[in-house]
C-alpha cells in the first residue's frame, strides 16, 4: 500500500506496519504541504522579531533564557540535533526507527510545528529511499518525548551520523548522496520540531498491538489444541455461559476456541456420563477468561494509540493564529501507561500456556499420554526440557511486567523534573511480545505431538490444520532428536502468521 500523510487524518496501525516492516512508500498530501507553507510564514515572522521566542531564538531546556542572535540560529539548530543524538547501546530495530519517522513526519505535516515544506519532503525521501538512521537503545526518558532517538533521525537528515541501507552500515552523507537527497540545513524551530515527540514509544506500541492481535488468536488455537490433547471438555466455552459475564474479549476468545474445536472426535470420545471428571483444571477451563482479558486490554491500548496518532506533539507548538505556545503535550505518560499495562496480560497469557504444557508432559495429569511425550521414557526425555525453556521465558515475562512508568529521574538541571520512561516501557514490551510468541510456540509444538499420540482418534479440522502446519517443518513423535531447531521453526510459524493462516483457512477468521 502507498501511505499518504494527510494533516487531518492520523496514521493507522496498518499504515504504520506497512511502512515500518514492508517498506511501503510515503507521500505528502497537497493539503499538508499548503499547511506547512502557511505555518512557516508565521515562524519566519517570529524569527524576524527582536522578542525572544523559545525554540526560535533562545536556547533549550534549562538554557532557555539565553537569547540567540540571527547569525547563530542555524548553528543553534544544528547544535541541538548533534548534542541530543546521544543514545548508546545496541541498535534499535529498523522497523521501530521507520515507524518513529513516519509518525514524526505526520506531525510535521499537521502544520503545527512550523517546519518548511522542503524539510518534510526530505524526511519523506529518507523513508522512501530505505535510509534508516542508526538509533541506539538507551537515551530516551520519555520526557520531552523521545528526544535522543528522534535526534538521530534528524541528524541523518542533515547528512551526519550513521545509517543503514539494505542492512549495510553507511555514513549518512554517502547514503544521501547516493539517493540524490540534499542534506537539510535546519532553519529556526526545525531542529526542535524534528525531535520533540512521543513517536518512538508510539511506534513500538502500535507494532506491539499488531503483533498481539495475532498472538492472542494463536493463544486460542494453542489452548484448543491443549484442551483436546488433555481430553478436556468444550462445554465451558458455550456462548450462554460466556454471556453471563459479558466481557467482549472473553466472548471472542471462547468463540474462537469453539470454532477451532468444532467436530473433534477426541472431544466427542469422552463426552458423556462415563467420564468421571467433573471439571477441568483452570488452565483449560479459564483459557478464554485470561486471553479475553488480554484482548480487552489490547482494545484499550489501541484506543490510546489511536488518540496519540491523531495528536500533534511538539513544544512549543504553532497555533493557527500564529501564536507559538509552550505546553506539556510531549509527556509520554498516556503511552507509557498502556505500554506497561500490556506487559501484564502478555505475562499472564504466557503463564497459563506454560501450565497447559506442563500438564501434557506429566503422566499423572495427562490422561494416558506417555511421560514427557517421550518415545521410550527413561531412555528418551521427550519434551521435558522444552517446558524448562517455557518456564524460563515466563519468569522473564513476569519481570518485564514490572512497570517502567512509575519511575522518574529528573533531568536538564531539574527543568524536566518528572519523566515518563515510556521508551523503556516500550523496549521491555517488545521483549515481552517476543517471549510470548516463544511460549505459545512451545505449547503448540507439545500439543501437536500429544494430538498425534491420541491416534486413531482424529482431532478437529482446526487443530488438525495447526498440526499439519507444524509437521511441514517438524517431524512427529519419535526418539529424541536435536530439539532447539524444532522450537525455532515453530516460533517462526507463530511469529510470521503462517500457523494462524493455516488454521483460519479451515475455520474462517477467528475473533
Amino acid at each position: 500500500m502507498d501511505v499518504t500523510l494527510d494533516p487531518d487524518r492520523p496514521v493507522t496501525e496498518a499504515e504504520l506496519v506497512a511502512v515500518a516492516r514492508d517498506g511501503a512508500p510515503v507521500d505528502l498530501a497537497p493539503a499538508g504541504l499548503d499547511r506547512l507553507a502557511a505555518a512557516r510564514a508565521h515562524v519566519d515572522a517570529l524569527a524576524a522579531s527582536d522578542v525572544p521566542v523559545y525554540g526560535v531564538s533562545t536556547g533549550f531546556g534549562a538554557l532557555a533564557t539565553r537569547h540567540i542572535s540571527h547569525a547563530s540560529r542555524t548553528e543553534l539548530q544544528r547544535s541541538l540535533v548533534r548534542s541530543h543524538a546521544a543514545s548508546s547501546g545496541d541498535e534499535v530495530e529498523p522497523e521501530v526507527v521507520r515507524g518513529m519517522m513516519l509518525l514524526r513526519l505526520r506531525t510535521l505535516v499537521s502544520g503545527f510545528t512550523g517546519v518548511r515544506p522542503a524539510t518534510a519532503q526530505a524526511y519523506a525521501a529518507l523513508l522512501n529511499a530505505g535510509i534508516t538512521p542508526v538509533v541506539r537503545e538507551f537515551g530516551s526518558l520519555g520526557c520531552s518525548g523521545d528526544l535522543a532517538p528522534l535526534a538521530h533521525a534528524a541528524l541523518a537528515l542533515t547528512g551526519e551520523g550513521e545509517v543503514r541501507v539494505a542492512g549495510s552500515l553507511r555514513a549518512a552523507s554517502d547514503a544521501l548522496a547516493a539517493a540524490h537527497i540534499t542534506p537539510v540545513v535546519l532553519a529556526e524551530k526545525e531542529g526542535l520540531a524534528l525531535i520533540n515527540g512521543t513517536d518512538g514509544m508510539l511506534a513500538m506500541l502500535m507494532l506491539a498491538c499488531a503483533d498481539l492481535d495475532r498472538l492472542l488468536r494463536v493463544a486460542d488455537v494453542a489452548a484448543a489444541m491443549s484442551v483436546e490433547a488433555l481430553l478436556g471438555t468444550d462445554r465451558v466455552l458455550a456462548a450462554d455461559l460466556m454471556a453471563l459475564r459479558p466481557h467482549p474479549g472473553q466472548a471472542a476468545a471462547a468463540a474462537s476456541m469453539r470454532r477451532v474445536l468444532e467436530g473433534s472426535e477426541i472431544v466427542a470420545s469422552h463426552r458423556g456420563p462415563e467420564d468421571p471428571r467433573v471439571q477441568d483444571a483452570y488452565s483449560l477451563r479459564c483459557a478464554p477468561q485470561v486471553a479475553g482479558a488480554a484482548r480487552d486490554t489490547l482494545a484499550h491500548a489501541r484506543l490510546v494509540a489511536g488518540r496519540e496518532a491523531a495528536s500533534t506533539v511538539d513544544n512549543p507548538v504553532l497555533l493557527p493564529d500564529g501564536r507559538l505556545e509552550s505546553n506539556g503535550n510531549f509527556h509520554g505518560a498516556p503511552v507509557a501507561h498502556v505500554l506497561d499495562f500490556l506487559a501484564i496480560p502478555v505475562a499472564d497469557v504466557a503463564s497459563i500456556s506454560e501450565r497447559r504444557t506442563d500438564r501434557m508432559l506429566d503422566v499423572h495429569r495427562s490422561h494416558g499420554l506417555p511421560p514427557f511425550l517421550a518415545d521410550d521414557p527413561g531412555l528418551d526425555s521427550g519434551l521435558m526440557i522444552a517446558q524448562y525453556t517455557q518456564a524460563g521465558l515466563v519468569s522473564e515475562l513476569k519481570r518485564l511486567a514490572v512497570p517502567a512508568s512509575v519511575d522518574s529521574i529528573p533531568s536538564s538541571a531539574m527543568q524536566e523534573d518528572h519523566v515518563s520512561m515510556g521508551w523503556g516501557a516500550a523496549r521491555k514490551l517488545r521483549r515481552a511480545v517476543d517471549g510470548l510468541a516463544r511460549v505459545l510456540a512451545i505449547e503448540v509444538l507439545t500439543a501437536a505431538r500429544a494430538l498425534d499420540l491420541r491416534a486413531p482418534l482424529r482431532p478437529a479440522a482446526g487443530t488438525a490444520a495447526a498440526v499439519a502446519a507444524v509437521r511441514e517443518h517438524v517431524a512427529g513423535p519419535g526418539p529424541d532428536r536435536y530439539l532447539s531447531p524444532e522450537i525455532e521453526a515453530v516460533v517462526a510459524l507463530v511469529r510470521g502468521g503462517e500457523l494462524l493462516t493455516a488454521v483460519e483457512a479451515v475455520t474462517g477468521p477467528l475473533e
